[in-house]
């Protein structure tokens, strides 16, 4: 695989030998955490969070729920830089019976179903037998910013926080499903990880995506992620990596690979993480009837303050640095426009480095405000030419926010 594969091995077997020795057991039942808290905040409902750094592998992160880990990102890390830090990377998890320790040697993910050969691979074999790859990508729960939907809807109520950029090291799934030669008339590929729900009865989270799109070379299987093995919380040894779409479908502590003749009707493909079919709205109303529903997919585009909270004081009519992150959702980033009049005017933002199509991406300006109270804005469009909306959408699962992000500043 010549010296890049090498180089990747080491530092990858030097971190997953430290990381399988962690075990997260101790935190999942109610413990200790720190008395400091956070308000996100959110509409209609609690808005302050407990922040905690009990969580192993993990620094200062906002707590949502403790079993399973729903562990989000402060906001405030997102202005330190494009990539997140693996320490304050968001966590979720589906069923309290997550992996609490696992043996890097021996874990495996097997491919099985409508191939030629089943096959078995450890991290070592899959490091070994096939060429790696590198890509810059978003990981984004398919419900993040739940917590400001109106009316409210169940689930996680996460802040803005339930994302995370990084660079994914790993093999292309392409080749490792040419490994076991999928047979013609093959529909799907699902995807099971080690979580497992403490009822017998309740169904293992697996998630299929088509076959085509599961060997178009970008969706890979992952063991680094910003140059450090996966943390245990994060999917560790390995996880499935979709660029463009929902984190649903990123498999964490991946363990089986399935090729389907037929559509996946699992529980977790549908009813469950379903959008109406309307993308990219996602939209219906309260209590609507007669709305198809379809597998959430792609995601759109969004964009942030970083360097602004709502209700900041800032200096009147002097330059003031105005900077953030965007990105683009399926496509790249195209334009970042920041309105400092509401959303009557527009105008463009300076775009940082592209770091590829899925990343993160730097934006900034300078403003000079008059004295008195300000609404800013920030839009992104994709190379798709798709642009953020200005009205929120609203869904029963509470997925897909991609608004117009808004912040109300003073300057005196």
């Amino acid at each position: 695989m010549g010296t890049r594969n090498k180089t990747f091995e080491s530092a990858a077997r030097r971190d997953m030998l430290r990381a399988s020795a962690l075990g997260i057991g101790s935190v999942l039942a109610p413990s200790a955490f720190a008395a400091a808290s956070i308000r996100l905040p959110l509409p209609g409902g609690p808005d302050e969070r407990r922040l905690t750094t009990e969580f192993p592998g993990k620094g200062e992160m906002v707590l949502q729920r403790t079993r399973p880990p729903l562990l989000e990102t402060p906001f405030s890390v997102y202005d330190k830089g494009v990539f997140t830090p693996v320490d304050q990377f968001y966590v979720r998890w589906h069923w309290a019976g997550v992996p609490t320790t696992v043996d890097a040697a021996t874990h495996t993910v097997t491919v099985s179903g409508h191939v030629n050969n089943q096959v078995r691979f450890t991290l070592a074999e899959l490091m070994h037998g096939f060429q790696h790859v590198e890509l810059a990508a978003v990981n984004q729960c398919s419900g993040n910013s739940r917590g400001f939907f109106e009316p409210r809807v169940p689930g996680g109520e996460w802040g803005n926080g339930a994302m995370g950029n990084a660079r994914w090291v790993g093999v292309r799934l392409r080749d490792v499903l040419d490994a076991a030669g999928v047979k013609p008339g093959a529909v799907q590929v699902q995807f099971e990880g080690a979580d497992r729900p403490v009822v017998p009865t309740a169904p293992n989270l697996k998630k299929s995506l088509s076959v085509d799109h599961a060997r178009d070379g970008e969706v890979m299987i992952a063991w680094q992620m910003n140059g450090q093995s996966l943390p245990l919380l994060n999917g560790f040894p390995f996880r499935l990596v979709v660029p463009g779409w929902y984190a649903t479908y990123w498999t964490k502590a991946l363990q089986h690979i399935r090729v389907l003749d037929h559509e996946d009707t699992n529980f977790w493909m549908h009813p469950a993480y379903t959008i109406p079919d309307n993308w990219p709205q996602a939209n219906m109303t309260p209590g609507q009837k007669g709305v198809k529903f379809v597998p959430i997919n792609r995601m759109v585009p969004r964009s942030f303050f970083t360097n602004l909270a709502d209700a900041a004081k800032v200096p009147a009519g002097r330059a003031l640095a105005v900077r953030g992150i965007a990105f683009g959702g399926a496509a790249g980033v195209r334009a970042v426009q920041l309105s400092g009049d509401g959303g009557r005017s527009w105008r463009p933002a300076r775009l940082g480095h592209d770091y590829g199509r899925y990343s993160f991406r730097q934006w900034s300006t300078q403003l000079q405000l008059a004295r008195g109270q300000h609404t800013l804005m920030v839009r992104c469009t994709n190379t798709d030419g798709l642009r953020q909306p200005m009205t929120p959408n609203w869904n029963p699962g509470g997925f897909m926010r991609n608004v117009v992000e808004s912040v109300t500043v003073t300057a005196a």
